[in-house]
């Protein structure tokens, strides 16, 4: 009997032996393991998460960061970076009409980001330039009596001035002043501000005469029309510039109702018919065979 109790201990010495060596090869083991692992605590458990894992869920976050960051982007829509770097490679051939739709005509703009009536203007880039949209939400109130114009003084990049009685520059209004009644220069609406915001510098650039007047008001006046039927419309443009020139290529206007009944999207040439410019001075020269059609 003595013999059987014996060979029982010794068994169960060897049971606990083993038992002892294999935690410490799984302690081992995971000290060898930890450098390649992520450990993740639960209350009650320790689990090991590989780095792959873990990787994954990191890229897979930045993915969500970078989308949450487009969103907040365009929140009031407009053309991606790579289309505006489409239209300022464009160039204008004599005998071209002024302005070509964007995206068949239609806006790129959300139209439920209507929610106050104001304009959000765009800070001026390292050379002074409106390069960014201006973005407007209008309504009815906002139509601006023609008789209100006051005197314009600012000089914005590629400016220079009319000689003679031929007009060649005008300062361009991104936001024109007819459909910006009571909107101040931080723009906020103002009803003591009849006129609209007409010198601010956030709002002007260098445009052809041509374009300002023959070509732009096409599509203000299609934005007043809207307003007058009582439609709260969002309106946004952005001058076009090519590299670092300081007078714009062209710029894009494009509005949307929030009915969605009125809605555009076009690209404007910054030409003038019988001259050309030097778009990184804005300097013109007279040129009688450059010819543009409406």
């Amino acid at each position: 009997m003595a013999r059987k109790r014996r060979r029982r201990k010794s068994r169960k010495q060897n049971t606990s032996l083993i038992s002892v060596l294999v935690a410490i090869a799984a302690v081992a083991w995971g000290v060898y393991t930890q450098g390649g692992q992520k450990q993740v605590s639960i209350p009650g458990i320790t689990s090991s998460v590989s780095q792959k894992t873990s990787s994954s869920s990191n890229i897979s976050n930045s993915t969500n960061a970078v989308a949450n960051a487009g969103k907040q982007n365009t929140v009031y829509g407009g053309l991606a970076k790579s289309d505006y770097q489409k239209l300022a490679k464009l160039d204008f051939k004599s005998g071209g009409k002024a302005y070509i739709y964007v995206n068949n005509n239609h806006s790129t703009l959300v139209k439920g980001a209507w929610k106050v009536n104001r304009v959000i203007y765009s800070n001026l880039d390292k050379q002074n330039r409106t390069s960014s949209s201006n973005t407007a939400f209008l309504e009815k109130r906002n139509l601006a009596n023609d008789s209100l114009r006051v005197r314009q003084y600012i000089q914005p990049t590629g400016w220079h001035s009319n000689s003679g009685s031929v007009q060649i520059y005008n300062r361009g209004h991104l936001i024109a002043y007819s459909v910006s009644a009571g909107i101040d220069q931080d723009g906020n609406y103002n009803p003591k501000n009849q006129s609209g915001d007409q010198n601010n510098p956030k709002n002007l650039f260098t445009q052809s005469a041509f374009s300002n007047q023959k070509i732009q008001t096409i599509f203000e006046s299609k934005v007043r029309a809207a307003l007058r039927q009582n439609k709260k419309v969002i309106y946004q443009a952005t001058p076009i510039f090519r590299g670092t020139e300081l007078m714009a290529r062209g710029i894009n206007l494009q509005a949307v109702s929030t009915d969605g009944t009125f809605d555009f999207n076009v690209y404007l040439y910054n030409v003038q018919p019988g001259y050309v410019f030097d778009y990184a001075t804005g300097r013109a020269k007279v040129n009688r065979q450059l010819q543009v059609t409406e």
